[in-house]
């Protein structure tokens, strides 16, 4: 069982490599809505793909299992160990970095964080906006920076992908002579092997598929739920019903 304690250092950790105020420069920004659909099981395949691929490689996920996500998501054995399970041996073992802790901390300053939990400590918007909002930055060591997280030690590991964006900031001087710094959207520097549209939907499976993780009984739950409240709606009718029958010669 996982202990509340594990739970409570894992957001810590996450608060620490993402830190909560959503300032870019100084200003804070608009969060674009990621819009999941968070029972396309084929989105959160992609998804599963996406993370293993990119993600893995320095975040661990440890509160999910294998098997699990192939059970929510419709992968056989076969299909994990092919597929997803590239630094496991076993269905049942949960999804850890191929990274050391101690060599990352050395060289990015922290430990990356554990994901298992971050699309619900930061929300699903926020995570979406951060994997698109890196721009180039000759200040930044990785040479990159982020208009979600200003200073994060994250290279962008999807560049590739996105291509190379530049970020357009404006500063404008208040009456008490501070300088206000918002930010005004991207220009792109070079192109990446996939169109603005096809990376906006590869961020969004993989987005969803963390958001599937931090909560992968969401949907069982949910239709629990629906069969709870059925079952009041017809308890109360029947309640109602027999408090008539009973109380119906009193006057």
């Amino acid at each position: 069982m996982i202990s509340f304690k594990r739970i409570t250092s894992t957001l810590a950790l996450a608060a620490c490599f993402f830190t909560s105020p959503l300032m870019a420069a100084g200003g804070g920004i608009h969060l674009e809505p990621a819009e999941l659909e968070r029972d396309n099981i084929s989105s959160l395949q992609r998804g599963a793909r996406n993370f293993m691929n990119y993600c893995s490689g320095c975040h661990s996920a440890q509160y999910v299992r294998y098997n699990t996500i192939g059970k929510h998501l419709g992968l056989s054995e076969e299909q994990l160990i092919d597929n997803l399970m590239f630094n496991a041996e076993k269905t049942f073992e949960t999804i850890q970095s191929a990274m050391p802790a101690e060599d990352a901390a050395r060289w990015y300053g922290t430990a990356p964080p554990d994901l298992s939990l971050m699309a619900r400590a930061k929300g699903a918007d926020y995570v979406y906006n951060f994997l698109k909002g890196f721009y180039v930055s000759e200040e930044s060591p990785t040479g990159v920076n982020n208009v979600v997280l200003a200073g994060t030690s994250m290279p962008n590991v999807l560049w590739e992908l996105q291509g190379y964006q530049a970020a357009n900031f404006e500063h404008h001087e208040n009456d008490d002579g501070s300088v206000t710094t918002t930010f005004e959207g991207f220009e792109a520097l070079s192109a990446g092997s996939m169109d603005a549209g096809d990376f906006d939907e590869f961020v969004k499976d993989t987005v969803n598929f963390l958001a599937y993780i931090a909560e992968p009984v969401r949907s069982e739950r949910r239709k629990l739920g629906v069969w709870v409240l059925m079952f009041l709606i017809f308890f109360f009718v029947l309640a109602a019903q027999l408090k008539k029958a009973i109380w119906k010669d009193v006057s």
